[in-house]
């Protein structure tokens, strides 16, 4: 599924009038969706209280079709003009007709004419602002949201839908305004907007839903941004034929580990396995082969000497015996790891997809020389945003404030593939194609999540995934885990070793749900 820009919005609702459909006619067919989608959480509406709050343009004409809707299915509506409409209006003439309340709200005292709609409703529909929003919300309408805002404070059980994104959420950036409502559920229109995935903004959009609102395909060809969904990943997993054995699945080497972080080694080298790869080794020195083995007893080993540059030379020459390789995960910053590390990367001895996660980044930052052309093979970057800021030379703070850029922009610049982690991970290719993940679970807040991810996106390499699609597959795999984990224990407590047993059941649910929509 694609997700737009508020520009790439508008300029595909001009292209949909250019073909024949009209802003009215989207207009008509959004309110009605919207309506839809209302009426199936609230269960029933004959004789429910319903505060719609009407803006000024298109969102608040999406908002007055609604309340039309919703009025002619027994729905008790107030409509509430937070701004004055541009004349003649026919949406809120109808309503009007029809004998709907109506309440000009968009002055000081209409807005206290809200207090006693509020107070009985049983739902409130946002149809102010939707994604035209560029100034600071203001006068009469900040305080009509306030009060918004303070009456789901005392009573938590008010439903608050919006319409398309939540006034005073900037729908490309996910900057919020301090007034902006946080809502139960998004109504999102033909496609859902950047914001809605990048926080704070994520986290007052709720639950987003995205329905059709008649427009005609193909206007979205020059979108390169996509929202992870199951039938997209689903076509991404490698086949598991009958007759293979495990030479068929791949063979991944992972370089990982260290006295410190043992468990690094083993949580990269669980998600290798878990994700499908036929054979894991991990390359580790011999002193740590016991505790790894005492966790995990599948993976074979490649024993490495102490010295740095030995250790590299052994790797190396093993490298062309495997399909991918992952250098990084709690190797630490000892001297001599980081002078294995280095050769690993940049001396081009390795041919192989490469996954560089943790320290292997860490090194990457320390260097004052141009990196990225010395990393030969394909290679896929896992960094969270405090090994992003120093790759980049910035702070966390700019990192995410503008994480899509921030992952696209690298992407091109480095010409590898970028996996910037955190709530609604983004995965961005050199080519300038983007996809957002779904899921945002801080269970997955914890140390050792990321080597897991790591694990998976080495062994889907492995099995043959191209570079610009295991990372989103894995991306999403791990995610798919992580919700799985949430519904069984919650968020508290979670360790990355429980996302383990829960990546291949993610995976067959997927081939299953897959197969019953192509059926």
């Amino acid at each position: 599924m694609k997700i737009v820009t508020s520009a790439q919005m508008r300029e595909i609702e001009e292209r949909s009038e250019s073909a024949g459909v009209s802003t009215d006619a989207l207009m008509e067919r959004a309110g009605l969706e919207a309506a839809r989608r209302i009426r199936h959480h609230m269960g029933h509406l004959t004789g429910v209280p319903v505060l719609v709050l009407i803006g000024p343009g298109n969102n608040g004409g999406d908002g007055l079709v609604a309340a039309r809707r919703l009025y002619e299915w027994g729905a008790r509506i107030t409509a509430a003009l937070c701004a004055r409409r541009r004349e003649p209006d026919p949406k809120s003439d109808r309503l009007r007709e029809a004998g709907v309340t109506m309440i000009e709200a968009w002055h000081e005292d209409g807005v206290r004419s809200l207090r006693e709609p509020l107070s009985r409703c049983h739902a409130v529909v946002d149809a102010v602002l939707g994604t035209g929003r560029s100034r600071p919300i203001e006068g009469a309408l900040r305080e009509a949201m306030l009060a918004l805002r303070s009456e789901r404070e005392c009573r938590p059980d008010l439903r608050l839908f919006a319409l398309d994104v939540p006034s005073g959420l900037d729908a490309d950036a996910g900057s919020v305004d301090e007034a902006c409502p946080r809502a139960d559920v998004t109504v999102a229109f033909g496609y859902p907007k950047v914001g809605l995935y990048l926080h704070p903004g994520a986290d007052r959009a709720g639950e987003v839903e995205v329905v059709d609102i008649g427009l005609p395909p193909g206007l979205d060809d020059d979108v390169r941004l996509r929202l992870m969904t199951d039938s997209w990943i689903a076509e991404l997993l490698p086949s598991r034929p009958s007759d293979a054995h495990k030479g068929s699945f791949g063979k991944a080497l992972i370089v990982a580990g260290s006295r410190n972080y043992a468990g690094a080694a083993t949580l990269a080298a669980g998600g290798a396995l878990r994700s499908g790869a036929g054979l894991v080794t991990v390359a580790a020195s011999e002193r740590l082969q016991a505790a790894i083995l005492s966790r995990s007893p599948e993976p074979t080993f490649l024993p490495l000497p102490d010295s740095g540059e030995d250790a590299a030379r052994v790797v190396l020459e093993a490298a062309s015996g495997y399909d991918a390789m992952l250098v990084g995960c709690g190797l630490g910053q000892a001297p001599e790891t980081v002078a294995m590390a280095r050769e690993l990367l940049l001396s081009g001895g390795v041919s192989r997809p490469l996954v560089i996660d943790a320290d292997g980044l860490n090194v990457l930052a320390r260097l004052d020389e141009d990196w990225t052309r010395r990393i030969e093979s394909p290679a896929v970057l896992t960094p969270h945003a405090g090994e992003m800021a120093r790759l980049l030379g910035r702070s966390i703070d700019e990192v995410q404030a503008d994480r899509l850029s921030s992952a696209l922009d690298s992407a091109r610049a480095w010409g590898h593939v970028v996996v910037l982690k955190g709530a609604h991970t983004i995965v961005a290719s050199p080519d300038g194609e983007g996809a957002v993940s779904p899921f945002a679970n801080p269970g997955l807040a914890t140390a050792g999540t990321g080597d897991v991810l790591a694990g998976a996106i080495a062994g889907l390499l492995s099995q043959g995934v191209a570079p610009h699609e295991a990372p989103a597959l894995g991306v999403y795999l791990h995610g798919a885990a992580g919700e799985r984990v949430r519904r069984r224990i919650g968020t508290a407590g979670v360790a990355a070793s429980d996302l383990l047993p829960e990546l291949p059941r993610a995976i067959m649910e997927m081939r299953g749900n897959h197969a019953a929509s192509v059926d």
